[in-house]
């Protein structure tokens, strides 16, 4: 893995493949570092003919760590009451998104395909947003609009998402890797695997104190339906029928307001990329990036 300076931090990032091929950029979900695209997902991909890139983003993983904790308390109060939060945040989604394409630019990389996860397909809307000119395509997967009412949470889900984190080790794998059986897909769920994936990113680079600022910055984001509205990018949106942390019509509202996108629903899908359904996600995904990058 490498680290470049990009929007003015350090990014922390990796790429598979060659870099002669079509890029496309992963852009990672709350809390998630870049692993959360496991390797052998990112080779698959690669070996269509695809350079691929992930990164951790700010806040999380190898990247730049940021502080001040004052968005937690208020932001994560709100959320629990209901209520709109308003605290002074250190970083917005846009600051966020940002980052990604300071990426790009530090690997010389004029256009890519962007593919972003949960709040990494916040990002990756807003991307498209802000930065259009440097978009092949857009992918959006388990994501939603910013509006609300759209693809909220179930109310478990949301509990076990704002868990405070246990204060040792083997209890924070414990308590971590359950807590994600309220809301992966369901008929894949493997408790053993998820411990695995979360004694990998804890060993990697444990950070808690980031989770804040990055939930704050998803909470005072303003809703992107005007914005998305405009676009002209070739867009595939990604949902899953089982999703219970960000629901289906997060995904429905997003291929709704997006012109000329392509929804693609999945029934045993739920809030991760299971491995048993790679086969359907990377063929949708090398199908929508082919025809994009296509003269």
């Amino acid at each position: 893995m490498s680290s470049t300076v990009a929007n003015g931090i350090n990014i922390e990032y990796e790429t598979i493949g060659d870099s002669s091929h079509p890029a496309i950029l992963l852009v990672s979900g709350f809390t998630s570092q870049l692993t959360g695209y496991e390797t052998s997902f990112c080779e698959q991909l690669a070996s269509h003919g695809r350079f691929v890139i992930r990164y951790d983003n700010r806040d999380v993983g190898k990247s730049h760590w940021f502080t001040g904790e004052s968005a937690q308390t208020s932001a994560v109060l709100a959320f629990r009451k209901g209520e709109q939060p308003r605290p002074n945040v250190p970083y917005s989604l846009s600051d966020m998104a940002a980052d990604g394409m300071g990426l790009l630019s530090a690997l010389g990389i004029e256009r890519a395909h962007v593919l972003g996860v949960s709040m990494g397909g916040m990002l990756a809307q807003t991307m498209a947003i802000e930065h259009p000119q440097r978009f092949l395509s857009l992918i959006s997967i388990m994501s939603h609009t910013g509006e609300p009412g759209v693809g909220r949470s179930s109310p478990a889900a949301a509990e076990a998402l704002l868990q405070r984190p246990a204060p040792d080790r083997e209890t924070y794998i414990a308590q971590t890797a359950e807590g994600r059986r309220t809301w992966t897909s369901k008929k894949y769920f493997d408790l053993e695997n998820e411990q695995r994936r979360v004694t990998r990113d804890y060993d990697r680079a444990f950070h808690t104190e980031g989770n804040a600022r990055q939930y704050s910055a998803i909470m005072m984001a303003e809703p992107r339906a005007d914005a998305l509205r405009l676009l002209n990018i070739p867009t595939l949106v990604i949902h899953g029928r089982d999703d219970e942390l960000i629901t289906l019509s997060g995904g429905e509202r997003t291929a709704e307001l997006i012109p000329g996108a392509v929804l693609v629903v999945l029934n045993d899908m739920g809030h991760d990329l299971t491995r048993e359904l790679w086969p359907t996600l990377i063929g949708h995904i090398v199908l929508h990036t082919g025809l994009a990058t296509s003269p």
